[in-house]
C-alpha cells in the first residue's frame, strides 16, 4: 500500500473503535497530543501507549505507511496545516438539551467542516480519476445505497443523468441486484456504506464484481468488508456530534467524494455536458417565475419611460 499523503487523524478518529486493544492505545496517544507524536520517538510513543516499538511498527503499516518515520511527517503536516486554519485539535461536539441555537450551529459547521476537510486530506485522487475515466465511457453506471447513503447515491445519479451519464439509483436490495447482474466489463457499480459491512450493498458489488465490471466501495473504512469486495475503494471522514452518530455525519464526506468524480466525469465529456446544461435548463424554464427587477432596474425603466 502507498503511503496516504495525508488525512490520518481523520481515519484514526473514525477507525479507532474497530482497531485492536493495543493498535487503539497507540491511536489514542496521537490524537491526545499529535504534536507531541510529531516530535516523539517511536520509543517515547510506544511508552505512552504502554505497548511495545513492534506494535507502533505495525500500527504504522496498517495505515499505510512504511515506517514511524513517515508517520511522523504524516502527524505533522496535518497537525500544522490545521494550526494554520485555525482548528482545534479536538473541536467540541457535544450538544445539551437548554443549549442555544448559536452553539448547536457551530458545533455543526465545525464538526461538517473538519468532516470535509479530513476526507479531502485522505482521499486517493490516482482512484477518483480511474472512477471518472470510467464512468465517462460506460454504457451502464448503477449506485447503491441505504438510508442516509442512500440519499447520496440519489443525489449522484441525478447529476450523472443531467449530464447523459446513462446511471440509475436502485433503492430496492432486489432491483439493485437484478441489475447489478445486467452490468459488463466497461460498467460501473458504485456502492455507499459509511460503515463497509451493510450486507446489501456488499452483495450488490459482489454481484457486479462477477459480471466484469468495475467496482467502487466509498466507505469510512477501508479494511471493512466492502472494501474487500470493490476493485477501488474512496474513503470518507466522519465527525460525530450529539444526535448525529457517525452514519448520519457522513452525508457531506460522501457527497464530497461523489461530487469529485462527477465534476471530473463532466470534465472529460466538456462539450456533451454544456450541450445537455443548455437543453435541460430550457426544458424547465417554463416552470421558472421570472426574475423580479431590482429597484435600480425600475428605476432605469421609469426614467427611460419618461424621456
Amino acid at each position: 500500500m502507498l503511503m496516504p499523503e495525508s488525512g490520518l487523524l481523520g481515519r484514526l478518529r473514525t477507525e479507532l473503535p474497530t482497531l485492536p486493544v493495543a493498535l487503539q492505545r497507540v491511536a489514542e496517544q496521537i490524537l491526545i497530543a499529535p504534536e507531541e507524536t510529531a516530535r516523539a520517538t517511536i520509543i517515547d510513543l510506544a511508552e505512552r501507549a504502554g505497548t511495545s516499538t513492534a506494535t507502533v511498527t505495525r500500527f504504522c503499516r496498517v495505515f499505510g505507511y512504511r515506517g514511524y518515520a513517515e508517520l511522523r511527517v504524516a502527524v505533522a503536516t496535518e497537525t500544522g496545516r490545521a494550526a494554520q486554519a485555525r482548528w482545534d485539535t479536538d473541536i467540541d461536539r457535544e450538544i445539551g438539551p437548554e443549549d442555544p441555537l448559536d452553539h448547536l450551529l457551530g458545533v455543526i459547521a465545525g464538526a461538517d467542516s473538519r468532516a470535509i476537510q479530513d476526507t479531502a486530506g485522505q482521499v486517493d485522487l490516482h482512484a477518483v480519476d480511474r472512477v471518472a475515466s470510467a464512468v465517462a465511457t460506460a454504457q451502464r453506471v448503477e449506485l447503491f445505497g441505504l438510508g442516509s447513503s442512500g440519499n447520496a447515491a440519489r443525489e449522484m445519479a441525478f447529476r450523472l443523468e443531467r449530464i447523459r451519464i446513462p446511471c440509475w439509483h436502485r433503492p430496492d436490495p432486489h432491483t439493485a441486484l437484478t441489475n447489478a447482474a445486467l452490468l459488463a466489463p466497461g460498467d460501473v457499480a458504485i456502492g455507499l456504506s459509511h460503515s463497509g459491512r451493510t450486507r446489501e450493498v456488499i452483495e450488490v458489488l459482489a454481484e457486479a464484481a462477477d459480471h466484469g465490471a468495475l467496482t467502487v466501495a466509498v466507505t469510512s473504512f477501508p479494511r471493512s468488508p466492502l472494501a474487500e469486495a470493490a476493485e477501488v475503494v474512496l474513503t470518507t471522514a466522519v465527525q460525530e456530534t450529539t444526535f448525529r452518530v457517525a452514519a448520519l455525519s457522513a452525508l457531506h464526506s460522501q457527497l464530497l467524494v461523489l461530487d469529485l468524480i462527477y465534476v471530473a466525469v463532466a470534465q472529460r465529456t466538456h462539450q456533451r455536458t454544456l450541450e445537455a446544461f443548455e437543453v435541460t435548463a430550457r426544458a424547465v424554464d417554463a416552470h421558472r417565475l421570472p426574475e423580479e427587477p431590482t429597484r435600480a432596474t425600475r428605476r432605469r425603466a421609469n426614467l427611460t419611460e419618461g424621456r
